[in-house]
């Protein structure tokens, strides 16, 4: 008893050594963006358009050009994912061919995001014809995030437990009317969780826009979803790396926007998922 009862503490250790190996590093990096990067964020940082090469003024541009980019990635992932995950989880048979299509979604969840750029360049700017635009990014974030989506969704869809089909079935309702109303209800927290790791990817990758949408230096509004946009990752990139001279506190100012405003909309699909995760019948 007393062996296996230090065992226990050993390994409660290590748990908590490997936590505090994680959120410390974590919790460093934002307590650093939001010491140096508070100092810039006013008014006129978030609502004005860059000036002098970037080294002054705002970053609107870059903040409009971000929301319109996720909006539009969720807008085509969301529902394409969802009805891939039904299918896969309450209509396709179980063979070699599901169990392929199932390891290739996984799979494709962990392919390096410039390989995302490169497809959606070939793709959607060259044979589409799209050119570097506000849809082309877009579509290019919302099948990088694809994969995320499907997988979590078929496992909360997978959760539902099956009596609550047999349930529905047996009092005359059809296959899609119980999906509809049994099935889906009750798997919508597991689906925000896929919805919530796809917007922060989204907001936060640099690679696929730079292929795809973003501009270098572009001081006003997108006008239809065909033209170029600035984006928080790629402005970040670029006055980090490519302008010189640029005050400290201004790259650091947009690294504490583009956080917040990944944990602002993560912030809000969580509330959403509590709502409905209260509703839960199990």
């Amino acid at each position: 008893m007393r062996n296996s009862h230090r065992t226990q503490n050993i390994a409660f250790f290590f748990l908590l050594l490997a936590t505090l190996l994680i959120i410390i590093p974590v919790g460093l990096i934002v307590v650093v963006i939001i010491q140096k990067g508070l100092p810039a964020i006013n008014w006129q940082f978030v609502s004005d358009i860059p000036r002098q090469g970037m080294r002054t003024g705002g970053i609107f541009p870059a903040i409009v050009g971000t929301f319109y980019l996720v909006s539009g990635a969720i807008l085509f992932a969301l529902p394409i994912g969802l009805l891939a995950a039904i299918y896969l989880s309450e209509y396709a048979k179980e063979n070699l061919l599901t169990r392929i299509i199932k390891l290739a979604i996984v799979n494709l969840a962990g392919v390096p995001s410039v390989v995302y750029g490169l497809f959606g360049l070939a793709l959607f700017v060259v044979f589409l014809k799209f050119g570097a635009s506000i849809l082309a990014g877009s579509l290019t974030l919302g099948i990088m995030i694809l994969p995320v989506i499907i997988t979590t969704s078929r496992e909360a869809l997978e959760s539902v437990p099956q009596s609550f089909r047999e349930v529905s079935l047996s009092l005359g309702a059809s296959k899609w009317q119980t999906i509809r109303h049994i099935v889906l209800p009750n798997a919508i927290p597991g689906i925000l969780t896929g919805t919530i790791l796809g917007l922060g990817r989204a907001a936060g990758e640099t690679a696929p826009i730079l292929f795809t949408v973003a501009a270098f230096y572009l001081p006003r509004l997108p006008k239809s979803i065909f033209d170029q946009a600035m984006a928080l990752p790629y402005h970040l990139y670029v006055i980090s790396t490519q302008v010189p001279n640029v005050d400290e506190k201004i790259r650091y100012g947009t690294a504490f926007v583009l956080l917040t405003l990944v944990l602002f909309m993560n912030l809000v699909a969580i509330i959403i998922r509590t709502k409905f995760r209260k509703k839960k019948k199990w």
